[in-house]
């Protein structure tokens, strides 16, 4: 009996909780996509020993910005980047870990929405497709993960 008294009272703290935050929120903003919408991924790159720095470099020049777009815009809620501080053994080393989250799950996986901004931000295409070969050349190993947040109380 006690088990379902806290599952009571935790899904009355969940429904109580989404309604305070429905009416706080405004009202006009029913375009907008639920938070329980939003889709994370962390994005991990390998880069050949030497060439991080490069990279890093390369990828802050050519698709920061395209990703900077998507914020504006509000496909993406957020962005953030991270490199280790300490090293790792080979097998699970990485050398730049970016997280975003997306609005939708949909947008997540449309890859054509950055496709409006590449020639606005790189009108010079020649010299954007070589710099994007050149950062897909040092990497050794690339990796997407979705994720979701874990509930702890």
């Amino acid at each position: 009996m006690k088990k379902r008294s806290k599952t009571a009272i935790k899904l009355f703290a969940s429904v109580l909780a989404t309604l305070l935050l429905l009416t706080i929120s405004n009202p006009s903003s029913a375009q907008k996509a639920n938070t329980a919408d939003y889709f994370k991924i962390e994005d991990y790159y390998k880069i050949k020993w030497g060439y991080a720095d490069e990279f890093i470099a390369l990828w802050k020049k050519n698709h920061y910005p395209l990703l900077k777009k998507l914020l504006e815009k509000g496909d993406v809620i957020s962005i953030e980047a991270e490199t280790p501080k300490l090293h790792s053994s080979e097998e699970s080393r990485w050398d730049l870990k970016v997280s975003v989250v997306f609005k939708t799950a949909k947008l997540a996986f449309d890859y054509s929405i950055v496709d409006p901004y590449k020639l606005q931000l790189f009108p010079d295409q020649e010299a954007y497709k070589k710099e994007e070969q050149r950062r897909w050349e040092i990497v050794l190993a690339h990796w997407d993960v979705t994720v979701e947040n874990l509930p702890l109380n």
